[in-house]
């Protein structure tokens, strides 16, 4: 078997990263099912603040993507433009 050379060791530890990073899309998913749901409570319990239930709900939906994205954006960057190859 040959040695694994320092450009392998970095490919393999950032496909490693980049899928823990991915890992963060789980949490905005449950935090919007969730808020989705508290949404459609409030509706039923309330029908005449639907738009201020909905914009409020959206709003958070919203903020609560970002973590996902940000997760997304970091995979993207250890797999395909791999800043640490450069300092090898």
């Amino acid at each position: 078997m040959g040695a694994i050379t320092g450009k392998a060791l970095i490919l393999a530890c950032s496909a490693i990263g980049a899928g823990l990073a991915l890992i963060a899309g789980i949490g905005p998913g449950v935090g919007q099912g969730y808020a989705a749901g508290q949404g459609c409570a409030a509706v039923g319990r309330n029908p005449g603040a639907k738009g201020d239930i909905t914009s409020t709900m959206l709003l958070g939906q919203a903020v609560a993507e970002t973590t996902g994205l940000y997760g997304l954006v970091i995979g993207l960057i250890l797999l395909y433009a791999n800043p640490l190859i450069g300092k090898l």
